[in-house]
């Protein structure tokens, strides 16, 4: 592999990592202010942040500030994360499940064969 290419496969796998950073910082903000009024102002001063960083092009300074980004991200992830309902660890996951095999259940009820 000649420079060029390495500088590029370097450069796109930070590009990734940035990309879940950013994905990953943003969903953790929704933890912390559930209400999209609160949630707005925070999500655009985290943009901001990403955004002073766009032009940055040493590699070694990019690992830095990405090595920086995921060390802020879990210091302020949230204890007790928002977990929609009905996904899986949500107050209505599995609420009513599938009945164990041997009950039947009957659709007619109230017009059942008198016979």
């Amino acid at each position: 592999m000649n420079i060029a290419t390495s500088y590029l496969a370097k450069r796109a796998a930070q590009k990734e990592r940035v990309r879940i950073l950013y994905r990953r910082a943003l969903k953790e903000t929704l933890n912390w202010a559930v209400h999209r009024h609160l949630f707005y102002p925070d999500a655009d001063a985290m943009r901001e942040k990403f955004e002073a960083n766009r032009n940055v092009e040493d590699l070694e300074t990019i690992d830095r500030l990405i090595a920086d980004g995921e060390s802020r991200y879990n210091k302020w992830r949230h204890p007790d994360p928002y977990i929609v309902p009905w996904a899986p660890g949500g107050s209505k996951f599995t609420r009513n499940p599938t009945m164990p095999s041997g009950i039947e259940i009957v659709y007619d009820f109230g017009r059942e064969d008198n016979a």
